[in-house]
């Protein structure tokens, strides 16, 4: 915040926030002396900004009682803050259905920017470089999402209409516990109180939702993005693997995270801890297993394949493998 129009701004958002703001407390959060604040308040003043002095032991500024700010005033800082978190959005698949909205609010605030800061802001776009490709992501309505993110709030239970994998359409009632977005997806986690067990849904496979009457006192347990990581671990998939690795829970947890695999955690009052090497009982649930004997090479700990035996026979090969290529000249 290097100009003092941005300061300026700042000014007017702290006052905005509401209350008496100290000259001590302006001229910290600012950076500058208690001189440089008094001329920001003049600034805002000569704009038609009606700031008001108050004396006095706890005295400061604040806004009249009453005033409107104009819709959007945004900094240098803040409008390149705005404008790279839609590019990252569009990028991760953190938006919503209505795939115009990104574009739309960048070029309205494209529109007010300096032509000396768009060119900057340009620049920065054109060389940016993410690390794995835009994909196309399906993305929830954002009615839905607004739904169900004010059910988890005020712990109201919600109607949902979904369509699973399969295509099959059924309604459902959940308990939200919370909205998770993970891996350029969106999800929200809770109970179903019909069948008595958590659930975890796509958002963007919802077709509508609506708040029911009542509340619900979410169980103990995990946190909303636990229980989305420990579904996806647990998920039918075409082979279940039973491993046993002798090592720590966080050695292990390196290679096979949460969403990946579930790892025995040692019991209580056993006097282990998740820092103490030994014996693990893993399970994966996976489409594939040519991609699991590199990961457990990686690990570097000794393992023993319960089942399938399919994997087994892919663990001797890619060892073969390895050992023939070090012996090549």
């Amino acid at each position: 915040m290097s100009r003092p129009t941005s300061r300026v701004l700042t000014l007017l958002e702290l006052l905005q926030s509401g209350g008496t703001r100290t000259m001590g407390e302006l001229a910290d959060r600012l950076g500058v002396d208690a001189r440089t604040v008094r001329r920001y308040v003049t600034q805002l003043i000569d704009l038609d900004v009606p700031v008001e002095a108050v004396r006095g032991r706890y005295g400061g500024y604040r806004l009249a009682p009453g005033y409107r700010l104009p819709p959007l005033m945004l900094s240098d800082d803040e409008a390149i803050a705005v404008l790279l978190g839609l590019v990252a959005g569009r990028r991760t698949g953190l938006t919503t259905t209505t795939a115009t909205a990104g574009e739309t609010a960048a070029a309205k605030i494209r529109r007010v920017l300096p032509e000396r800061l768009t060119r900057r802001l340009d620049t920065v776009l054109e060389s940016l470089a993410f690390t794995e490709p835009a994909g196309e992501f399906a993305t929830p309505d954002s009615e839905v999402l607004l739904t169900v993110a004010d059910a988890v709030r005020h712990r109201r239970p919600v109607s949902i209409r979904y369509t699973d994998r399969d295509g099959r359409r059924t309604g459902r009632t959940l308990h939200p516990y919370g909205v998770v977005a993970h891996a350029g997806r969106w999800y929200v986690t809770g109970a179903d109180p019909e069948i008595g067990e958590d659930r975890t849904f796509r958002l963007d496979r919802v077709a509508d939702a609506r708040t029911l009457p009542g509340s619900f006192e979410p169980v103990a347990g995990p946190d909303p993005a636990q229980r989305v990581l420990s579904g996806f671990a647990t998920a039918a998939y075409r082979h279940e693997v039973t491993l046993r690795i002798q090592g720590t829970v966080e050695q292990i947890r390196a290679r096979l995270p949460v969403g990946v695999a579930s790892v025995e955690e040692p019991a209580s009052g056993t006097g282990a801890d998740s820092a103490t090497e030994r014996w693990l009982l893993v399970e994966l649930r996976v489409e594939r297993l040519d991609w699991l004997p590199p990961v457990l090479a990686s690990l570097d700990r000794p393992f023993t394949i319960e089942r399938p035996d399919e994997l087994r026979d892919l663990v001797i090969a890619f060892a073969d493998r390895l050992a023939t290529r070090a012996h090549q000249a």
